[in-house]
């Protein structure tokens, strides 16, 4: 009936999209979904009528509408000002959690980790991906890291619930915190705190570097994986990658009112119009939008389908292997061959299943930090200044003390290079010079800061950037450079 019907909105995208779309559509409706399609139009056609976002404001209305986006690959014009539409998409609809399941199916298709099912749960808002990027000096460009502790919350409660929700055993946070010890460090230490709550799990901790090895060598080590921005959208890709195919994974984003479903593989316009494109990884993605629409029964029989398909032999020319494969197949023809399969199962694949009675966990309260006492005890002055001669400029800034503050170190690319530098250190044209009260642990005032760049300003020294520093609680809300 009509009335059980879900609405969802749909864009057919560029490249193989549209192909891909209608195969996957195709299929989810032969299993009985109960969709009521809005389509709308995305990605370059739209981007080349001058909308940078890549998205018409019309669009807009359905998606706010549906709450559900089931989304085909876009095709990004080459050339400057042009948004990315995921990253606008996940960040104006609030679609915090990425989540990608990467695994393998061997022997029908090639891996070297034939036990491999791994679920990467990416952060989708926040990071480096905030794309707050500044060039600030002729050789020196910045981009800024954000990590919130309410960001960092609902991503890893995500992760919990998800591993809850799917009977997994084990999660495990990748994260920097060696380095970037305060962004990564509260990632590191939040995941601590809602481990907590979670006693059923297995619960770890690794380095990204050392874990992303570990990943691609032993991935049947892991189980559901936690990481901020970018870490999660590298890792993924490996992931699904060393699985067997980036082509067939799909992905869901997830926000608290609304989600989007895609493949996680791009538009390969080489590839549109041949019926050659594999629709498996958009396919993955609308099966993880049926759980979440309450339709896991239609999911399953989907999926189930699908790897029937996959163990009989028809298979794409992307993942087509002599000895392996049986009949090598286009588009059309391959999401016939799962249509024809609906209602089996696979014979030698694990089954797909999914729960009936745990519907998608969609509420989650931001957390709230307690208020600290907060206290402003210096400021960093970022320069441009082209000599390579950190002493002189040391010496220089020097000269501007006074009025109860005075210069504390002068480093370059983080590295301390004033008072008590090395020569052999290499130095941009780009500084930041630590600048505290003269009192020993005194506070400083915002008049005694702007007092201190009008000195600056009236010198001719260019100043580009100020970061203040606080305590929190007396304890330091900033870094000293390495070597101080």
């Amino acid at each position: 009936m009509a009335s059980n019907l879900v609405p969802i909105t749909v864009a057919h995208g560029d490249g193989i999209g549209p192909e891909i779309m209608a195969a996957s559509l195709h299929i989810m409706q032969e299993a009985g979904a109960r969709l009521a399609i809005e389509t709308i139009e995305i990605g370059e056609k739209v981007y080349l009528r001058g909308i940078n976002a890549g998205i018409e404001p019309s669009a807009w209305e359905s998606l706010r509408r549906t709450k559900v986006f089931f989304k085909a690959p876009i095709t990004t014009p080459q050339g400057g000002g042009f948004k990315s539409l995921n990253v606008t998409t996940r960040k104006t609809l609030g679609l915090y959690a990425n989540v990608r399941p990467c695994v393998s199916y061997a022997p029908y298709i090639e891996t070297k980790h034939p036990n491999m099912d791994v679920v990467i749960v990416r952060e989708n808002e926040e990071d480096l991906y905030a794309g707050i990027e500044h060039r600030q000096t002729d050789e020196v460009y910045q981009c800024l890291k954000l990590i919130s502790r309410p960001g960092s919350e609902k991503i890893i409660r995500y992760a919990f619930e998800y591993a809850r929700r799917n009977n997994r055993k084990k999660v495990t946070c990748f994260s920097k915190d060696n380095i970037m010890k305060f962004t990564d460090g509260l990632f590191h230490k939040v995941f601590d705190e809602i481990g907590a709550e979670y006693p059923e799990f297995e619960k770890e901790h690794w380095i990204v570097d050392i874990g992303a090895a570990k990943l691609a060598d032993t991935p049947e080590a892991f189980d559901v994986v936690v990481m901020p921005n970018l870490y999660g959208d590298i890792l993924s890709d490996v992931a699904a990658q060393i699985a067997g195919s980036v082509g067939l994974a799909g992905s869901a984003n997830i926000g608290t009112g609304a989600a989007m479903f895609e493949a996680i593989h791009g538009s390969a316009p080489r590839r549109a119009g041949q019926n050659l494109a594999n629709p498996s990884g958009l396919l993955h993605g609308g099966i993880l939008m049926l759980v979440h629409i309450g339709q896991p029964e239609i999911a399953e029989r989907v999926h189930n389908a699908w790897l029937r398909t996959i163990e009989d032999g028809i298979h794409t020319y992307d993942i087509y292997k002599e000895g392996v494969s049986k009949q090598k197949v286009g588009t059309k023809e391959f999401a016939e061959a799962v249509v024809a399969r609906l209602g089996q199962k696979p014979e030698h694949l694990k089954a797909a299943s999914y729960a009936k009675d745990t519907p998608e966990h969609k509420h989650h309260v931001n957390g709230t930090a307690k208020r600290a006492n907060k206290q402003l005890v210096g400021v960093d002055v970022f320069f441009q200044w082209n000599e390579r001669n950190p002493v002189e400029f040391g010496k220089k800034l020097e000269s501007f003390n006074g009025d109860g503050i005075k210069l504390t170190s002068l480093s370059n690319r983080g590295v301390k290079v004033y008072p008590g530098g090395f020569e052999e250190t290499f130095c941009t044209d780009h500084w930041r010079a630590g600048f505290m009260s003269q009192q020993e642990n005194g506070p400083v005032t915002h008049e005694q800061i702007v007092k201190l760049l009008d000195r600056l300003a009236k010198a001719g020294l260019d100043f580009i950037k100020i970061e203040n520093l606080y305590t929190f609680d007396g304890q330091k809300g900033y870094v000293a450079s390495q070597g101080e």
